[in-house]
């Protein structure tokens, strides 16, 4: 069974940066697609930075230049480094995984950036 935990959300201030973690158990990690999203109160899920099987990575306008995902094939993770937080980018942060036709998410890190 596939399973996803994120880790590394938190309280920081504006400008300030944090790591969010992911670890994929039960699966072969360097077969998947993976990515984060995020949901903010009131507004639907978001697609932040994706990154393939072959490390191609893409970015929400909204978090291009702040953010960069990594994948870590012998670590079975996927990082999501994030700097220059703004107030907006609070949210809970998903974990999510693609194999084929199969997505798998995670169960979320809230990240909370005050002004």
């Amino acid at each position: 069974q596939v399973q996803l935990v994120e880790s590394g959300g938190g309280l920081v201030q504006t400008g300030g940066s944090l790591r969010l973690s992911c670890v994929a158990t039960g699966t072969r990690f360097d077969m998947h697609t993976m990515g984060w999203y995020r949901q903010a109160p009131g507004k639907e899920r978001e697609l932040v930075a994706w990154i393939t099987i072959g490390g191609t990575t893409n970015y929400a306008n909204s978090v291009r230049g702040r953010f960069t995902i990594r994948r870590d094939n012998a670590k079975n993770s996927v990082s999501l480094q994030m700097t220059s937080l703004e107030p907006e980018d609070t949210a809970v942060y998903y974990c999510k995984s693609r194999l084929g036709s199969e997505y798998y998410w995670g169960q979320g890190t809230q990240v909370t950036v005050s002004s």
